[in-house]
């Protein structure tokens, strides 16, 4: 896949620079007041590709950039959530049959032998 995006890169610059060999003529581009301007063709077909490419580019970047950072906020969010369902009481220390004063107690405590 890579050969084929180089080679799409390098047949696009090869019509890119026939283009401009072909069409190096100078424009005349009528500007305000009567001022005239001369440009050779390639260099304004390229500033006016560059005038609609550009802000549409950083509108989507943005537009990415906007999405990535609410993505991370809503993971960040459902990984607080299932941290506290996965969170569990303390359990009792083994083989303690009285309560400490800072351990937590059951109010009917689970008969001898079982195993919960």
């Amino acid at each position: 896949m890579s050969f084929l995006k180089t080679l799409f890169w390098i047949v696009l610059s090869a019509v890119v620079v026939l283009f401009s060999i072909n069409n190096w003529l100078p424009v005349t581009v009528n500007l305000w007041g009567g001022l005239q301007a001369d440009v050779k063709l390639p260099l304004l077909l390229f500033f006016f590709f560059l005038v609609g490419f550009v802000p549409t580019l950083i509108y989507y970047r943005t537009k990415a950039w906007r999405l990535g950072k609410r993505l991370d906020t809503v993971s960040r969010e459902l990984a607080d959530e299932r941290g506290m369902k996965r969170f569990r009481a303390p359990e009792r220390a083994e083989g303690a049959d009285t309560p400490a004063g800072d351990e937590l107690t059951l109010d009917t405590p689970a008969p001898r032998g079982s195993s919960a």
